[in-house]
């Protein structure tokens, strides 16, 4: 690894943002996981589908945890790897909105709640991080594992392939509408591309950077996401089309990928252990 000058520190105004937008994934994320009925009432639009409203809570859970970890961290490294994801994501639910403006439910609280975050949030955190990047020494700290090269290479892959589902789902709403294991719409099929492009932005970023410090916080955001929409799966479980291919690979997926993630996880915090020795 090149070494660099900056002091590895998190800038006050990552904190900031982050302290500012965990009230609001708090709220859009009971809303959303244990009112999913409710969403005409209480969110910025009408989600017919309680599958696709738990999902995009057990997202904003995610981001509760990986905000969170921000606030708490004291090495930039340790949560850089979040923040081009959380962009991606935030700039695709903001095209979004454009896109599909007349289905929200305007003049409302949860309308302007929303507006105002994703109209502002790619842009504030695609600066936070141009500002602070400069602060990595692109060092492992002293009792660091290393990631080898082949295992970041598949962590790539399937982060480049939760990404092309992302596509999918984004420019061809009406094919994944047949495909998908639950009904989706033109606008919830766009939703779906923003919380497929998270994961696939963090497959990409954990690949670049061999550090396993760099992997943790963003790692366990993620694990706890995906327990929460394996969750959802067995609470709405009757909505889906069992007969389908892809009801079964969407939940035996997400199964693996969070058996990975464990297994992972443990096997490199045991690397780390042994490096302490």
């Amino acid at each position: 690894m090149t070494e660099s000058n900056g002091s590895n520190r998190i800038l006050p105004e990552t904190r900031w943002v982050a302290a500012l937008v965990i009230p609001f994934l708090i709220v859009a994320f009971i809303i959303l996981y244990f009112f999913p009925d409710n969403t005409a009432k209480l969110f910025a639009w009408e989600i017919k589908s309680p599958m696709t409203a738990m999902m995009l809570g057990s997202a904003y859970a995610g981001g509760i945890y990986y905000f969170s970890g921000v606030l708490m961290a004291r090495q930039w490294h340790r949560i850089k790897v979040g923040l081009i994801p959380v962009t991606i994501f935030a700039s695709v639910l903001n095209v979004t909105t454009i896109l599909h403006w007349d289905k929200f439910n305007h003049g409302t609280l949860p309308f302007f709640a929303w507006v105002s975050l994703y109209f502002t949030t790619p842009f504030i955190v695609f600066a936070l991080w141009l500002r602070n990047r400069g602060q990595d020494t692109n060092q492992p700290d002293k009792s660091d594992a290393i990631v080898p090269p082949l295992v970041r290479l598949v962590i790539g892959a399937v982060g480049a392939t939760t990404l092309v589902i992302a596509i999918f789902l984004f420019l061809n709403p009406a094919l994944m509408m047949q495909l998908w294991p639950w009904t989706l719409t033109p606008l919830t099929s766009r939703v779906m591309a923003a919380m497929f492009s998270l994961p696939g932005m963090v497959g990409l970023g954990m690949a670049m950077d061999a550090r396993w410090s760099s992997a943790q916080i963003i790692l366990q955001s993620q694990g706890f996401s995906i327990l929460l929409i394996l969750v959802a799966v067995f609470r709405d479980r009757a909505d889906f089309n069992w007969t389908m291919a892809g009801s079964w690979l969407f939940t035996i997926g997400l199964g693996g990928m969070l058996a990975g993630i464990i297994v992972f996880y443990a096997y490199f915090n045991a690397q780390q252990r042994i490096q302490t020795k």
